[in-house]
Formats: structure tokens, sequence, C-alpha cells
């Protein structure tokens, strides 16, 4: 439980970071479990389920800090100028404890007796037995020795893989954050009469990371955004504009694109994920009934019948009672929240009860939902921007409706109050939905792996808790030392170094728009009809067969995200491709089967990958410990502004030989 707390602890504020920087976050359920093994080893006496209780911890890293897709947007709109321990340490554990506790009765009908192919629950329980192999022979085998050696390798090559990409990543990050003697990306501003194109890169060896794991598919599309953006929409755009202003051109460049051509991109991801919901919706209502009708059998097993240790679940009373406990405490928590709203105290326990009704309520049908999608895509593939996009709609629909009878919208203070309260009851439905997703995926493990399952529930229950203590200062040491798109804690900071929080940028214009009626619903249109055209190309894809799609969430990233970052997610997933088509020619050199031939090469490139992310992240908020604490945006700089120029081109270089070495060593693992 320790050694999963710390994990949890690391790979959150990783997992924090990168979101905000990208509105991406990274699955640490397999790292964790890869350095779970090689700890437990070195400490002699570990054994498989041990390892599956440290990776159930640590999978909550990489959901719950999802809720940093939503919270930011209170300090958008100038609500939060900061976020406040106790009220964020609520909002988060009481909604992954809720989520916890809502899936639970799904585990026999979902887990046990469904054909659900839960890929990542599956992949992870093959890691922990690969690790794991000499456990259960040790005792008769006379060659277990040897077998003991091999899963020591097994968990050593794994860390010593995470490690080694951690490490060059976070020399690079320090080499460009602190001592800034590398740039961050390379740009060129292309000029044709009155249009401007552009073509950049980015040099985050975290972007790359995660360009791999994503795969070749999703960047090609975010490569069609990135050319629907820079390559149509801002040059159209620069050319019917006039620059009025006489900006130079870049700024005129990025200024269009920040005010009107993202929210293309806004328009296109919104879309994309309603349309995920539909095709999901029969899935999703059968998640529905299988709760409640789950939830009548869990009571039925409750009357005192002895169930074997891989039955046990977390008895009624604890689910019922911890459940009402989280409701409790979301009484509270939104009750302090809206403690200085300009209504009657009527008024105020009026909306506290229709957004904690609401939480609870979507909440538990989305828990249903999440768990089924979960086990039918996957959790990395299951739409939560979609639900956060339906939560934030109807829960803004909700609240508007409330407060126009309460009179809270006759004030500027109050108007913005209700969009605060918005995007807070929103954060809570995505707490319960990220968990959800995550919690049947661990429970598949631990079943195939023989595990007990009230003892995983227990586990993640902690890991919701540390993971929920960690988001808040966090996310305060990485407002203050960077800021927010759209908001900055300081004046005079640079906004192109300011986090982009994409996820929480559209979250807030869509309730904004909700209340104030001021979006740029033209730019929104055109995205939404960008969207429809998209999914039936996807569709004609999928009716051809092959592997060949367009996920169109992934196209609306590309044209939201800042050029520089998609451009490396881009890199990163061709990184992936050409690996991957090496070790196909090479097997086919050999005659040799592609899965079995190819599995060690692919296990280390997820392992570095998966490093490379850890590496930047822990840079990046090691960095702004240094930054809070100095008050310099660059206190360990030793170059001054004039070295630019020739720090992009070294950046450059070292980025250019990091991605071949990266490449060398994954194929280093393929057999000749």
């Amino acid at each position: 439980m320790i050694l999963g707390a710390l994990i949890t602890v690391v790979f959150t504020a990783s997992n924090v970071y990168l979101g905000l920087k990208v509105g991406l976050t990274f699955s640490s359920s397999i790292p964790a479990a890869v350095i779970s093994m090689a700890v437990l080893r070195a400490l002699r006496g570990g054994n498989i389920l041990e390892n599956n209780m440290v990776q159930t911890q640590a999978s909550a890293a990489g959901t719950l800090s999802s809720i940093i897709f939503v919270l930011p947007g209170l300090l958008m709109i100038g609500h939060w100028q900061g976020f406040p321990f106790g009220l964020t340490l609520a909002i988060c554990a009481s909604g992954g404890i809720l989520g916890v506790l809502f899936t639970i009765p799904l585990r026999r009908a979902m887990v046990v007796d469904s054909d659900l192919p839960y890929p990542e629950g599956v992949a992870a329980a093959e890691i922990l037995r690969v690790g794991s192999e000499g456990d259960d022979a040790s005792a008769s085998n006379s060659a277990n020795g040897q077998s003991d050696r091999q899963s020591n390798a097994a968990g050593g090559s794994g860390v010593r893989e995470i490690a080694f990409g951690g490490v060059v990543s976070a020399l690079f990050a320090f080499a460009t954050n602190g001592l800034k003697i590398f740039g961050e990306s390379i740009t060129a501003w292309i000029p044709a009469g009155t249009a401007v194109f552009r073509l950049t890169s980015g040099f985050s060896l975290a972007l790359i990371g995660a360009g791999y794991l994503i795969g070749i598919i999703s960047g090609l599309a975010i490569l069609l955004g990135i050319i629907l953006s820079w390559g149509i929409a801002v040059p159209v755009l620069t050319s019917i504009t006039p620059n009025t202003d006489g900006q130079a051109m870049a700024a005129f460049a990025n200024g269009l694109w920040q005010h009107k051509v993202r929210f293309i991109g806004a328009g296109t991801i919104g879309v994309a994920a309603v349309w995920t919901l539909i095709t999901l919706a029969k899935p999703m209502v059968e998640g529905v009934k299988t709760s409640f009708a789950a939830l009548g059998q869990s009571r039925a097993r409750g009357t005192g019948v002895k169930l074997g240790r891989t039955e046990q679940d977390l008895s009624p009373r604890w689910v019922i009672g911890l459940t009402l406990v989280c409701v409790a405490v979301w009484v509270v928590t939104f009750g302090v929240f809206l403690a200085d709203a300009p209504l009657s105290v009527g008024g105020i326990a009026t909306l506290v009860a229709c957004s904690v009704v609401f939480a609870v309520v979507f909440g538990f049908l989305v828990a249903a939902a999440c768990g089924y999608m979960a086990g039918l895509v996957g959790s990395s593939a299951s739409p939560i921007s979609g639900i956060g996009i339906v939560a934030v709609v109807l829960v803004s629909l909700l609240i508007l409706s409330v407060s126009q009878a309460s009179g809270l919208l006759d004030t500027t203070a109050g108007g913005k109050l209700a969009i605060a309260l918005a995007l807070f009851t929103t954060a809570a439905v995505i707490a319960i939905a990220t968990i959800s997703n995550d919690n049947l995926q661990d429970l598949k493990t631990g079943w195939l792996v023989g595990a007990t399952p009230w003892r995983q529930q227990v586990a993640l229950l902690v890991g919701c808790v540390v993971g929920a203590a960690v988001i808040p200062p966090v996310l305060n040491l990485l407002y203050n030392a960077y800021g927010f798109t759209d908001a900055l804690p300081r004046a005079g900071m640079d906004p192109s170094q300011a986090l982009s929080a994409p996820q929480a940028i559209l979250m807030t214009a869509i309730a904004k728009g909700i209340f104030t009626h001021q979006l740029d619903w033209s730019m929104l249109g055109i995205g939404a009809v960008v969207g429809l055209v998209m999914i039936a190309i996807d569709a004609m894809l999928a009716k051809r067969g092959g592997v060949a799609r367009l996920p169109v969430i992934a196209v609306g990233i590309g044209i939201y995200l800042p050029p520089t970052i998609g451009s490396a997610l881009v890199i990163g997933s061709l990184l992936g491709w050409i690996s991957h088509r090496v070790m196909k020619a090479r097997a086919k050199a050999h005659g040799k089967d592609f899965g079995p031939y190819a599995e060690a090469a692919e296990r280390r490139g997820v392992l570095l990958a998966s490093g490379l992310i850890v590496g930047e992240s822990l840079v990046g908020v090691a960095m702004a410990m240094v930054v809070g604490f100095t008050g310099s945006d660059a206190p360990l700089a030793i170059v001054g502004s004039g070295f630019a120029g020739t720090a992009d081109w070294i950046a450059f270089a070292a980025f250019i030989a990091v991605c071949v070495v990266l490449v060398r060593r994954v194929l280093a693992a393929v057999p000749r």
C-alpha cells in the first residue's frame, strides 16, 4: 500500500502536468505494475497478487487526474484565484470513491459472466504474469532458480526502459525549461500574398511518448487537423481579415487562430464526442440495466451465503454507507462553494440540492455506461470528453432554469457564480466517470490473476484519496509557475508559456455560451460541419474494412491544439509506425509470426514512451516549484534571450538524435 501510494503521487503529478499541457493523460497501470515487480522482487517475497494491488492503487493516478479537464475553468472565468485544497480534495476524492462504489455491483455481470474484451485489463494481467512466472512454481519446481531469474529480468528490464526514457526526457526538459540552452520549437512563417502559412515542430519528448502510444492512425488524424487549421483556415482568414492594428505577421495569424479557428476545433470535438455516445447508446442502456440487476443480485448474495475468496466484493452495507458519506461530503462542499452567493438560505439550499442530486444520479448512470464502454473499447478509448460535454450542457441548462427563478442571474457576479457552479458540478461527474471507467478494467486484471475483489476495491479507494490529495498542490504550483491559457496569475507573464488546458477551455466556453450567449456560433457551426464530414468519411472507411480509419476527435484536437504540440504528437506516432514496419519486415524475412517475434520490442516501446512522459512531466512539476519559490520565470537560465535562435537549432539537432536513439533502442529488442 505504501509503494502504491508513492507511485500514485508520482504519476498523478505527471498526469496533471501532461493533461494541462496537451489535453492527454497516460495510463499509469502498466508502468506501475512494472515498477512494483522490480521493487518487490528486490525486497524479496513479493508475489503477483501484491503487484496487482500496487497496480490497482496506482491506476487511480492515470484516471482521477482527468478532473483537470474541468477545474481550471474556474480560474479562467475569474471565480477562483487558485485551487482551494479542501474543496478540490473533496470534489475529487468523493467523486472517485463514488466511481468505485457505483461499479462494484457490476463486477460479476460485466467482468466474470461477460465476454467483453477489456483490452487494457487483459494486457495488465499478462504483464503481471510475465513478471511473476516463478512465484507459483518455486516450491515444487527444481528449476525455479532459472524461472526467478527470468522474472527478475522481465521486471528489471521494464524498469530500466522506463528509467532510460525518463532520464533522457528529464535531461532534455531541464535543458529546455531550466537552463534555456534548448529551444522549445522551431517555426517558419510563410506569406503568400496576404495569406499566412505556418510550418512548425515542437521538441517535447513527453509528446513524442504520447504520440508513440496513440498510434499512427490517431497521429495522421491530428496531422489532418493541423493542415485544416494552419494550411486552410488560418490562411483564408488572414487573407480576408483586415490587419487594422498593423500587427506583425505571426501575432496577427496567432490571434485569428486563438479567437476563431480554435472554435472550429471545439465544434469538431463536440460533434465527434456526441456521435461516439450515440453509437454506444445501446451498450450504455445495457450497462444501466445491468447495474440495477446486479445491485439486486449483490443484495441477495449478502444474506449470509459463504463466497469464495475471488468472489468477495465490498459488502452492500459498506457500499451504501460510503455512498451516503460521500453524498454528505458533497452537500457540505457545494454549500461552502455557494456560501457567498447573493441568495437566501433557501435559494442556496435549492442550488445545492439540484447540483448534488444531478451529480449523483447522472454520475450513477455514467458509471454504468463507462463500465460497459471500458469493457467494450478500453478505458483510453472511452469518450470521457463526450460525457463531460453532455454533463456540462445538461447541468448548465438545469442551473440556468433554477437561477432565473431565484434571481441569481440578475447581477454580473451572480451570473459568474452560476457558470462556476455548472463547471464545479461537471467536475464531480467527471470524477465519477473516470474512476468507474478504470475500476472494472482493474477488476478484470484481478480476476485473471486470482485477486480478491474487495481488497482491490479498497486499494483503489485509497488510491483515489491519495491522488486527490496530490492534485490541488500540483495544480497550484503549475498555475503560479506557468498560468493557463486565458488565466495568468501575474501581469507580464508570457502567454506562450501558459499551459493550454484545452478541455477546460472547451467546457468553460460551452458553459459561458449557454449562460451568456456570447459564443462564436459561426466558427462552432463550421467545426460541427467539419465533424459531420469526417464522421461520414470514417463510416465509409469502416465499411471498406481494413485498418484505415479517421478518429474524428483526433482531427478536432489537431485543429484545436497549438501546432507545436500537435506536430510533436504526429512525430511520435510516426516513430512508432516506423518501428512497427521494420519489425514486420524482419519477421517476414525470418519467416516468423509477427506477434511473438515482436512482443519484446513492442513492450519496450510502450515502456520507453511511458518513461518519456514521466521524465518531462516530473521536471515540469519540479521547475514549477523552483519558479514559484524564486518568483522568477527563468531562475536557472544560463543564457540570455539573445541566444534563442541558436537554442532552437541546437534543440532541433538534439531532438533528431534522441528520436533516432529511441527507435534503435526499440528495434534492438527484435531478434535478428
